[in-house]
């Protein structure tokens, strides 16, 4: 018999994956999510599975989350803020999703004993400009009037919040940092830059890369992702650890424009547009955002399997598709 599981923000991007996943090796799922910025869409091919419910409500609801976490066997925790954008354009409303959304669903999971997955991302960093992060470096965050490393905050702030409940509750929790992960159903509505460079290419629009496209940057496909929380999840060595979760295979946002472009044989040219023309002034932006990942290929054999092209063609065939 399968597990039942909950999954905060399951509407998402990430969320709607990972249900489909779920219910496809038979386990019991509940999604809850207000639709801020996940789509009704995206779970609407699950919605005639017996296993699959939906809830359509905030993660601030202290008791229906109390009803949910109380039923379930394992929380997946991936309510949040998501984009660039949207952060900068609703500061207050991210930091009190990001902080007190999962104060409630760590707090619950705790008092009832279920495990609980956090998705945590790789915006934790901050400004740390090495090559190669790891889970033990650094983060180097801006100051607090520039409202992007408001999201950097939060999310270490969720960290510290999860590890001192595992440590003085004994919450089994895991804790994997998300790095630009990208695929079918991802929107480009908040900032991000592959669904947003598709349509662009697609419509003929030039493709708008922020500053000098320089940055370097790794994409990881939606199906290595939810291979890396399902792996970790049945792992016990996993429970009060954190884990990068992304690919290794680097490229810079000049780069990926050029390749798009070329992907889609498109004639849209390439504009290069000031940060501070699209976010605020003062907007900063990090050169390297790679991970290491050799910790988490040590516990669970995790190995991104899509490669950039490959992610590139299956992500221009669905916006061809769906549009």
């Amino acid at each position: 018999m399968g597990k039942r599981v909950l999954i905060t923000g399951g509407a998402g991007f990430i969320g709607s994956h990972l249900a489909e996943r779920l219910l496809r090796e038979g386990d019991y799922v509940t999604v809850i999510d207000d639709l801020s910025t996940g789509r009704k869409e995206n779970i609407a091919s699950l919605e005639s599975d017996k296993r699959f419910s939906f809830v359509h409500d905030t993660i601030f609801n202290h008791h229906k989350m109390k009803h949910l976490i109380s039923r379930c066997d394992a929380v997946y925790h991936l309510a949040a803020a998501v984009g660039v954008k949207y952060i900068i354009e609703n500061p207050l409303k991210s930091i009190q999703i990001n902080v007190h959304g999962t104060e409630i669903v760590l707090e619950l999971s705790s008092r009832y004993k279920k495990k609980c997955f956090f998705a945590s991302t790789s915006e934790v960093y901050g400004k740390n400009d090495k090559p190669l992060l790891k889970e033990e470096d650094d983060s180097v965050i801006g100051p607090t009037h520039i409202y992007r490393w408001s999201y950097a905050c939060t999310k270490a702030l969720d960290e510290f919040m999860a590890l001192s409940y595992h440590k003085e509750n004994g919450l089994q929790v895991v804790i994997a940092r998300f790095f630009n992960t990208c695929g079918p159903r991802q929107t480009g509505k908040y900032g991000m830059v592959i669904p947003t460079f598709v349509r662009q290419a697609i419509s003929g629009e030039p493709l708008t890369v922020y500053g000098d496209g320089q940055q370097v940057r790794s994409f990881t496909y939606i199906d290595d992702t939810i291979d890396a929380i399902l792996g970790l999840m049945v792992k016990d060595e996993a429970n009060g650890e954190i884990f990068n979760a992304g690919s290794h295979e680097t490229i810079t946002i000049l780069e990926l424009a050029e390749k798009i472009r070329a992907l889609t044989d498109s004639s849209s040219e390439i504009a290069f547009i000031p940060y501070d023309k699209v976010f605020i002034r003062g907007f900063e932006d990090m050169r390297y955002r790679v991970p290491d990942i050799s910790k988490i290929a040590a516990l669970t054999g995790y190995h991104p399997k899509v490669r950039l092209d490959d992610m590139l063609r299956r992500i221009i065939q669905y916006h061809r598709e769906s549009h």
